[in-house]
């Protein structure tokens, strides 16, 4: 045999502790729910909060119109979409839905208190759910709701909150994975599990 009909050299392949860790559910699993939610809903979320903030450096505290009307569409028709009518109970929930809606999703990639923040967010996106249902009359379409083992995979609320509440079931339940800021913290003060992140 010449070299020219020689069969190529074996590739060398990962050694079995590499291959268990990589298949591991606790490395796979979190790994790709991370990284899923930064891929769909990272910037989906920042972009909301965003059009809710109001001018200046400090918008956040000084919410725009709009962050009523997406947050209390009902009771915003009712003030007359004047947000000055509203309470202050109406301003602190605008302004820590704002603030949630950039803080918990950067936790998140972060994998900073991962559990907490994807249980947050599993909150957040309830609320949310119910908002466009019943805030903003979706229940009364259709093709707004969706529904579950039909033909269509696209109703906005009942389809795609379903699969983002699975990915952030998955963070729960596993935690935020090898490659987080969780782990790190957990191998500096000595823990097997990371802070906020104990089962």
């Amino acid at each position: 045999m010449t070299a020219d009909t020689a069969p190529p050299a074996p590739a060398r392949a990962l050694p079995r502790w590499a291959v268990r860790t990589l298949a591991s559910d606790e490395v796979l699993l979190p790994s790709l729910a991370r990284f899923t939610f930064a891929a769909v809903l990272l910037v989906y979320f920042w972009h909301a909060a965003a059009t809710k903030l109001g001018p200046g450096l400090f918008g956040l505290f000084q919410p725009a119109m709009g962050a009523y009307a997406q947050i209390f569409p009902r009771a915003m028709e009712a003030a007359g979409y004047d947000p000055g009518q509203l309470g202050l109970w109406h301003r602190a929930v605008v302004v820590a839905g704002t603030a949630a809606e950039f803080v918990l999703p950067l936790l998140i990639v972060l994998g900073l208190v991962t559990r907490l923040a994807a249980l947050g967010m599993i909150g957040f996106v309830v609320i949310q759910s119910l908002t466009d249902l019943y805030g903003h009359g979706g229940i009364a379409h259709v093709e707004t709701l969706g529904a579950w083992f039909d033909r269509l995979p696209d109703g906005a609320i009942l389809d795609q909150r379903l699969l983002w509440v699975f990915v952030l079931v998955t963070l729960v339940a596993k935690g935020a994975g090898p490659l987080s800021l969780d782990r790190v913290l957990a191998v500096r003060l000595g823990r097997r599990d990371p802070p906020g992140n104990a089962p």
